[in-house]
């Protein structure tokens, strides 16, 4: 049967030995005394509230799903789902890296990440409830008028209400410009909101007192296409003057979604008629605001697929050791059973890896942006607090995209371990396959962030941004490019990076001549610079292990971490040579297709 431990061990690995962020915290107020024992807590009982209370109605409410009552517009969530949010919330997880002034408890984003990967190897479909009330605080708490603050962000801090986002309509998905609902201003300076939109998680639901909808919309002035857009603050039930909740506003699920997965997760089409709300920044500009949201779910969502990897890899692993196939090639391993475990053959091996260090990488780079995060928002140095914004920006991409791919990747992966078995849905190794593919698609295709890569992050400002990444890696080349232990690590990644300048001018060029040229490159450029950015922590946390095993320390743990590296840069890695083959091909093989696709 499925099983699930919290990797505590690798988190704290990345947290205390390869970031030492207690360092860095140090230079920010608001955690300049935090200490390692403190966040080994935090960590622990976080472990604990996943594996104990959500992973438990993973497949239950899978098989059960959501249930809409058409007359009351009222949606019901999978038996135990709302009696694990109320705990979520006696637990003080809700508020954990809240701002203290609307009762948050001011802890790091990194220990919030730690939190939600758990979670979504957990549960995913339960954790988007409160998952998406994350974003909606930002997007507030950025962008709203203290009367709003007030209002709305103590409820969403404390997890009594939850929040959304509304922004695709039936006709428009990622061409927002394109989108139709309406806002009308009304005498006492609301605004009334009618229009649809459809594929919104946690729409409607019975877990919270309230949902406060961040709702995209046009004002009757506003020009055409996307500078066109405002952005609305649009609760389920309105808000009388007293805080307290008052009757049930313009807004409803009008029906549910019936999907591939996350079938826990209310994805809802949802109505508003004379939906009464509130505008959140200025007018025509609610794109900028509801991009803060965004950006939160694309890490949020990168987050989602390395939770669902971590998961399936367990699973598999342990199956792997279990089940008796066949003979090993190389001779009777297990001598007293009538056949070997499958772990010993070399593919099932490769795929567990796979899924391994594509976890694993995964953690540590989420985990370097949350720092960088951190640094925006609470480093007192001006300039530092740029950089960091910087570098987040460009690496945000990189995080929804390379890492649900990689989710989809080692998904299957482990569920092929299985066999037949991973198909059966009692195993729960084709459910994660199905939660993981929404991955890909949600907050932006990967296909747009690559393009958002390539297009704006990289050539829009020649390269800048990826250069001062590039000195990072150049400055660990420089450091450990004598050391012969260090040499499987670094000389690939030294290669990547000289490869990459010369990858990255070449498509530039050829992207100025005609631009469809960096739309065909875009996707497998992303992929390429993923495995840059993987190159270099897995060369980061090698020379972290190979330090401790020099000190002395027998912990298997940091022998292990080298065979991850070692198995990441000789089966991983190498792929970056037929992906810049590929994208070199160019756009014609793919433009002048006219015929073939007739």
């Amino acid at each position: 049967m499925p099983q699930y431990n919290p990797p505590l061990r690798d988190m704290q690995f990345l947290l205390h030995e390869v970031f030492k962020v207690t360092d860095d915290f140090k230079a920010m107020e608001r955690h300049a005394d935090l200490d390692t024992e403190t966040i080994n807590a935090v960590l622990e009982e976080a472990g604990k509230f996943a594996s104990e209370v959500t992973f438990p109605l993973n497949i239950s409410g899978d098989s059960e799903g959501c249930r809409l009552d058409q007359s009351t517009h009222e949606v019901t969530t999978p038996k135990g789902f709302k009696e694990a949010y109320q705990k979520y919330i006696e637990g003080g997880w809700a508020a954990l890296s809240g701002d203290p002034v609307y009762g948050g408890q001011g802890l790091p984003f990194a220990l919030n990440l730690c939190l939600y990967e758990m979670l979504n190897s957990a549960n995913q479909a339960w954790t988007m409830y409160p998952g998406l009330s994350h974003g909606a605080y930002e997007a507030l708490h950025a962008h709203g008028t203290d009367e709003q603050k007030q209002r709305f962000l103590p409820k969403l801090t404390s997890g009594e209400w939850t929040g959304t986002m509304c922004l695709t309509e039936p006709h428009c998905g990622t061409d927002l410009g394109l989108l139709r609902t309406r806002a009308e201003p009304q005498a006492d300076g609301s605004y009334a909101l009618t229009g649809n939109k459809i594929f919104i998680s946690a729409g409607e639901h019975d877990m919270a007192d309230n949902i406060i909808h961040l709702v995209l919309a046009r004002l009757p002035d506003a020009p055409a296409g996307s500078k066109g857009i405002s952005l609305f603050a649009v609760p389920k039930f309105n808000i009388n003057a007293d805080g307290s909740l008052g009757a049930r506003n313009g807004i409803y699920c009008g029906g549910l979604e019936h999907k591939m997965g996350i079938h826990g997760n209310s994805t809802c089409q949802m109505v508003l008629d004379g939906a009464v709300g509130s505008m959140v920044g200025q007018p025509h500009k609610g794109l900028a605001a509801m991009f803060v949201m965004m950006n939160a779910a694309r890490l949020g969502v990168g987050n989602q697929s390395v939770g669902l990897s971590e998961v399936a890899f367990q699973n598999a692993l342990a199956y792997a050791k279990d089940r008796i196939q066949m003979r090993s090639l190389s001779g009777v391993k297990a001598k007293d059973k009538a056949a070997d475990p499958i772990i010993v053959h070399p593919d099932v091996r490769k795929m567990l890896l796979t899924a391994k260090a594509y976890a694993e990488g995964g953690r540590a780079l989420i985990m370097f942006c949350t720092m960088l995060l951190e640094k925006e928002v609470h480093h007192p140095d001006e300039k530092v607090r740029k950089d960091a914004a910087e570098m987040v920006a460009l690496l945000t991409p990189i995080v929804k995209a390379f890492l649900t791919d990689n989710g989809h990747i080692a998904t299957n992966a482990c569920m092929q371990v299985f066999g037949g078995h991973g198909f059966i849905k009692e195993w729960g190794m084709e459910q994660h396959v199905r939660d993981n593919r929404i991955n890909l698609i949600y907050e932006g295709t990967n296909t747009i962030q690559s393009l958002d890569l390539l297009g704006r992050k990289i050539l829009g400002n020649n390269g800048a941004t990826l250069k001062k990444f590039g000195k990072l890696v150049e400055a660990l080349v420089a450091e450990e490019g004598v050391n012969e232990k260090m040499a499987e690590f670094i000389n690939p990644l030294a290669q990547l990076g000289e490869q990459i300048t010369k990858f990255t001018t070449e498509i530039g060029f050829k992207g100025f001549q005609n631009p469809d040229e960096v739309g065909a490159a875009a996707v497998d450029y992303l992929r390429v610079a993923g495995h840059l950015v993987f190159g270099y922590f897995f060369a980061l946390m090698a020379q972290t292990a190979l330090r401790e095993i020099a000190a002395g320390n027998a912990d298997k743990f940091y022998v292990g971490k080298l065979q991850t590296a070692r198995f990441y840069f000789a089966k991983l890695m190498p792929e970056t040579a037929t992906l810049m083959r590929t994208a070199r091909a160019g756009a014609k093989s793919l433009m002048e297709t006219d015929e073939a696709l007739a």
